[in-house]
């Protein structure tokens, strides 16, 4: 018999990792809700494309049964690595022997793809948690709307920001002392042709003094790029800039980039829509609660929060949502309690290792001397 036959099972949102898990475990033949705070299914999910890894994100998949619709929805890039003043240096083509290794895909276009796969009515929008409190043997969770449920087991998948960690952890996440600016320019190759004919299909990347340009020509009919920098001291918690008014952040950038082709001015002249990111990162230092009153655990960035330099975040998290399925799913397991203990003991271990990763290709990043070449070559 099943550890969560009849059971109740609350994931905490909709992001690839809680929506993976909640497939793997109706694959399974669980029954399962997922909680999520945004409105609908249309709302848009910004950022840059994700690449899912041969060995982590990617056997994920391959268990939920989804690997070969994801091959058919990402998309294969190169990178081409370019000079300040706009000259290729050198680029990295993708040969056909590789086209699986870890191609490109919308986050949208993938949780399209995620929420099509599971059972109708699986996610509930508009939820957001606020509160969750032990009542009568089971969680009770408390969302935003005023809405209650019910749950025998909380996997919580809200982000790196979640309010709900506390029931696992007090450790608290820190910024590592990166600062992203995004920016999305719609129709490139419209909008933007010259740098459009420069990317050439590949993503683009530029590094000089310690400031990174990172662009992606391709994501689901818009260019998005990161301008990743060491903020000034001045800046706090990232409240430096008023992201609202596109020309300051405009300025801001241009400013930077003094001494940068015009080619890259032009770019930031033509973005209409700026997010600033500080990278964050959950170090994973403190042990995690023992004596917890029910059954509950952390995936993907609520457990783990990285900085984005290795491309190990979602990755990792959908690692997590496979081995704890597997656990869930297996009857060797005498108790929720012990297929958990299991699962977090492996994923800490893998966790902290891709935690290290992404520091260290940080503060690489940040050299003046810096080469992204040293990393992809």
């Amino acid at each position: 018999m099943l550890l969560l036959e009849n059971k109740q099972i609350a994931i905490v949102g909709a992001g690839p990792v809680g929506l993976t898990m909640a497939r793997l475990l109706q694959n399974g033949g669980l029954q399962v809700n997922v909680y999520e705070r945004d409105l609908d299914a249309d709302a848009r999910i910004w950022g840059g494309t994700l690449d899912l890894h041969l060995d982590s994100g990617q056997k994920a998949l391959a268990a939920a049964g989804l690997l070969e619709h994801y091959y058919q929805l990402a998309r294969p890039m190169g990178v081409k690595f370019a000079g300040f003043q706009g000259d290729i240096i050198a680029t990295k083509s993708i040969s056909p022997e590789h086209y699986k290794d870890n191609p490109e895909i919308n986050r949208n276009i993938l949780r399209t793809m995620l929420l099509e796969s599971l059972q109708p009515g699986t996610v509930r929008w508009n939820h957001k948690v606020i509160a969750a409190d032990e009542y009568q043997g089971q969680w009770r969770l408390a969302f935003s709307n005023g809405h209650t449920t019910e749950a025998d087991l909380i996997i919580i998948a809200g982000g790196g920001s979640s309010k709900i960690r506390s029931l696992v952890t007090d450790e608290a996440v820190l910024e590592t002392g990166s600062f992203i600016i995004q920016g999305d320019i719609c129709s490139p190759a419209t909008n933007l042709p010259s740098f459009y004919q420069l990317c050439d299909g590949h993503r683009l990347m530029v590094a000089k003094d310690g400031q990174l340009l990172v662009v992606n020509p391709l994501n689901n009919k818009s260019l998005t790029y990161g301008f990743i920098f060491q903020p000034p001291a001045s800046w706090q918690a990232g409240k430096g800039l008023d992201f609202a008014n596109t020309k300051a952040v405009s300025d801001f950038i241009i400013n930077s980039l003094e001494g940068w082709s015009e080619i890259f001015h032009n770019l930031i002249r033509k973005t209409f829509n700026f997010v600033g990111l500080p990278t964050r990162v959950l170090p994973l230092e403190k042990p995690w609660k023992i004596n917890r009153p029910l059954p509950v655990t952390l995936i993907g960035d609520t457990a783990h929060l990285m900085p984005p330099f290795a491309g190990m975040g979602v990755n990792t998290g959908l690692m997590d949502a496979m081995i704890l399925s597997e656990n869930l799913l297996n009857p060797e397991y005498r108790s929720l309690e012990a297929a958990i203990s299991d699962y977090e003991e492996k994923m800490l271990q893998y966790a902290r290792e891709a935690i290290r990763e992404s520091r260290e290709n940080e503060l690489e990043m940040r050299n003046p001397e810096f080469d992204f070449r040293d990393l992809l070559f």
